[in-house]
């Protein structure tokens, strides 16, 4: 899709406030509430992205922020959710959890295999997600999520080489509290949350916090009249912790959550074959919202993991040991044909992915404010994946089927670290290393009932490896206080990303070679400031990065039908700046936001033999990488003499045209768009309730998250708020 002629290369508002832009977390109404009680100081902000608790406007990274309470307020329930409000940050949807990624600065993984490691690694409460279809489940009891930019290696357990969500739990509160909300919105969904949390004993704090939630869809399937694009989810987590003395803190948690979808496996933007046009019930167009599914597309998730934090202060010296199980099963069916009463060919698959994942990390911190400081560690990580996978094809009343089973193990031994010199009050050298050994084996065996190449169907095949590889990066930097509220930095970061192999469904012999570890070279420098009387925070960074034998997806034909081949896809860079702030312009009146240039390009592609696709890319851009990405927010709180106070919010993000595939098709580009959303509430704090209206998409914008080249049609993914909504939203605090 081409841009809209109505759209713009930047959003009016945002280049009214691009002087102040720089970067800070985005606004509760809780802080603007407290602000009109005549505090017109920005709330502080604590991070914990160097590992240890440190002042946001202080630490040398280039970070982003998103306050719990925040999404919750605005229904943002998952990770996927909060790209709207973090522009370096974007996510490919998919049918199945387990198609899914991340990007930061437009680089990702795009790859169901499970024999390659995502770019950007998911950290909740310290434990690394080893899948990035793990990181698509509801959140539950968020403190924050910090966006971390560029590779941290030498702080995090496993690997990252292109950025870190890190994920940070509230703490069980010192008194018994608790809250339940309800939300009912728009199209029939309705979300509801549970939490209580204080003390069990003198030495004992507990909490326990659960969410359900249940969604029709807004696609029509037209076979049977039925609503998908929906979803079904519940959960339960728990928290213990146990401090005996001053010195020692036990903490474990345990969470399961069980989703559902019935997320279509595409729904068609415009048709390839003349077949789906005449037998197509509806009309496609970028506005399309109907499907034609014999077979229910759906796939269900659960997520289950234990974990045991142990921190124990040795002087002035805090160890610290993480121990964790992760659990994920995944089950999918998909119509791939997309017609119901097809005359020649009919495509359904279904997909069964148990993974479980153990992983130990030991993590020793220094004394703060030393002469030198410093963290370091050593991570074990053991990833096992088994998936069976079927495809049914029928072709001119011909069944035939195949049948995979195939399996990856993924084991990583690290030892980091990262120290902090403090050459004056106001200079400081940070240097950090990392040294990785990854091992990466697998199986693969498929059974086919055809001995020769059928459309979307390879004939049987076997395979198995094992590879290793041993990876050295690091982080040298230079910091400077220009004063008590302006510092700056610079930093270059080595970054690695191991070996992988292309472990899917189709695989074939081409797919056997092993890809080389991903390498890239990060410059960044940032400036951080903190002004009028600490009412506004304002941040810069500006950034480049280099990758060599970059990893990513590229088109293959399988008798004509398209499949995607995972390769070292050459050199990419990606480079451009990002600002963000926030800014008390009144006691009740905040204004937040932040805006990101990001040039990611190909600049010289590795062209893999025999490739379906043109190969004439040096120059494109990568997909999920917008070049601008925008969000600005306003909230305005009017305390009343009863004691109540009426809050409003208002939040617009903007992008402009994305291109969704390496192989820059022109029919999977999505043109520049922006969403505007907006809220009122009413609340009476010392009661403890509030109670709020939300308006989605309030420009009624229909957009696509993901364009796809099916068989036989351009197919999107629909988003949720694809057109506008309303909806309530009551909380009783007690």
């Amino acid at each position: 899709m081409k841009p809209t002629p109505h759209s713009r290369p930047l959003p009016l508002l945002a280049i009214g406030l691009f002087p102040f832009a720089l970067h800070t977390p985005m606004a509760s109404a809780a802080d603007v509430s407290q602000a009109a009680q005549g505090d017109t100081a920005l709330k502080p902000v604590t991070v914990t992205a160097t590992r240890r608790e440190a002042s946001l406007q202080k630490v040398p990274v280039a970070v982003s922020v998103v306050e719990g309470e925040q999404l919750e307020r605005e229904n943002r329930t998952n990770i996927a959710s909060i790209v709207q409000e973090v522009p370096t940050l974007n996510f490919r949807p998919g049918a199945s959890a387990k198609d899914s990624s991340l990007f930061v600065r437009g680089v990702g993984t795009i790859s169901t295999s499970p024999g390659v490691e995502p770019s950007v690694a998911t950290v909740i409460d310290g434990v690394v997600y080893g899948r990035p279809g793990q990181s698509t489940l509801d959140l539950m009891d968020v403190e924050r999520i910090e966006v971390l930019r560029g590779p941290q290696g030498t702080l995090f357990g496993r690997n990252a080489s292109a950025g870190v969500l890190n994920v940070v739990s509230r703490d069980i509160p010192e008194q018994t509290h608790g809250y339940v909300d309800y939300s009912y919105l728009g199209g029939n969904e309705q979300r509801s949350r549970f939490s209580i949390g204080g003390a069990l004993t003198d030495t004992l704090r507990g909490s326990l916090n659960t969410l359900w939630g249940d969604y029709g869809g807004n696609v029509t399937n037209d076979y049977n009249g039925d609503r998908v694009n929906g979803y079904r989810t519940k959960g339960v987590r728990g928290k213990l912790q146990f401090t005996p003395n001053d010195d020692l803190k036990v903490t474990l948690i345990g969470d399961y959550t069980e989703g559902s979808n019935t997320t279509p496996a595409g729904v068609a933007v415009s048709s390839k074959t003349a077949v789906f046009s005449q037998n197509f019930p509806g009309t496609p167009s970028a506005h399309n919202r109907e499907v034609d599914n014999d077979l229910k597309t759906s796939a269900q998730d659960t997520n289950k993991g234990l974990s045991a934090q142990i921190d124990w202060r040795l002087g002035n010296y805090t160890l610290t040991s993480i121990t964790a199980w992760r659990g994920w099963d995944n089950q999918m069916q998909q119509d791939q044909d997309g017609l119901a009463t097809l005359p020649v060919t009919a495509l359904h698959d279904t997909d069964q992915v148990a993974y479980d994942q153990y992983s130990q990390e030991l993590r020793l911190a220094s004394p703060s404010d030393q002469f030198l400081e410093y963290v370091g560690g050593v991570y074990l990580f053991h990833g096992k994946t088994d998936e069976a996978y079927t495809r049914t094809l029928v072709a001119n009343s011909v069944v035939n089927s195949a049948h995979a089973n195939f399996s990856a193990t993924n084991d990583s031994y690290a030892v980091f670290g990262e120290s902090t010199v403090h050459l004056s009050d106001d200079w400081r050298v940070i240097a950090g290393l990392r040294a990785t050994h990854d091992t990466v084996e697998y199986d693969h065996q498929r059974v086919s009932s055809s001995p020769v190449t059928l459309a979307s169907m390879r004939p049987s095949f076997s395979a198995s490896d094992d590879t290793s590889a041993n990876g050295y990066t690091g982080r040298l930097g230079l910091q400077h206080d220009f004063n008590d509220d302006v510092t700056g930095y610079v930093t270059y970061s080595r970054g690695y990303k191991g070996p992988a192999y292309n472990v899917y469904f189709q695989m074939y012999s081409a797919d056997t070679k092993v890809l080389d570890p991903e390498t890239s070279n990060a410059y960044e420098i940032g400036l951080k400031s903190t002004v009028f009387n600490k009412r506004l925070t304002a941040n810069l960074a500006l950034f480049r990065t280099d990758y060599d034998n970059y990893q990513a997806n590229f088109y293959d034909l399988v008798a004509g039908s398209p499949v995607t081949r995972l390769i070292n896809a050459g050199t990419v860079r990606t480079e451009g700046a990002e600002m963000d702030y926030a800014f008390q312009a009144t006691a009740q009146l905040k204004l937040s936001g932040a805006l990101a240039y990001t040039h990611a390009r190909v600049v010289d592609f590795a062209c893999p033999t025999g490739a379906a696709a043109s190969c004439n890319i040096n120059g494109k851009p990568l997909p999920f990488a917008p070049d601008w990405k925008s969000y600005v927010r306003a909230d305005y709180s009017i305390p009343l003499d009863n004691g109540l106070d009426v809050e409003l919010a208002s939040d617009f993000n903007w992008q402009s045209e994305t291109q969704f595939s390496l192989d820059q098709n022109v029919d999977t580009r999505q043109g520049a768009y922006g969403i505007w959303n907006a809220s009122v509430a009413l609340a009476d704090y010392t009661a403890g309730w509030r109670v709020s209206l939300l308006g989605k998409n309030l420009g009624d914008r229909s957009y696509a998250t993901l364009l796809t080249n099916g068989s036989n049609a351009i197919n999107r993914m629909v988003p949720r708020d694809d057109r506008r909504y309303f909806g309530i939203q009551v909380r009783k605090d007690f």
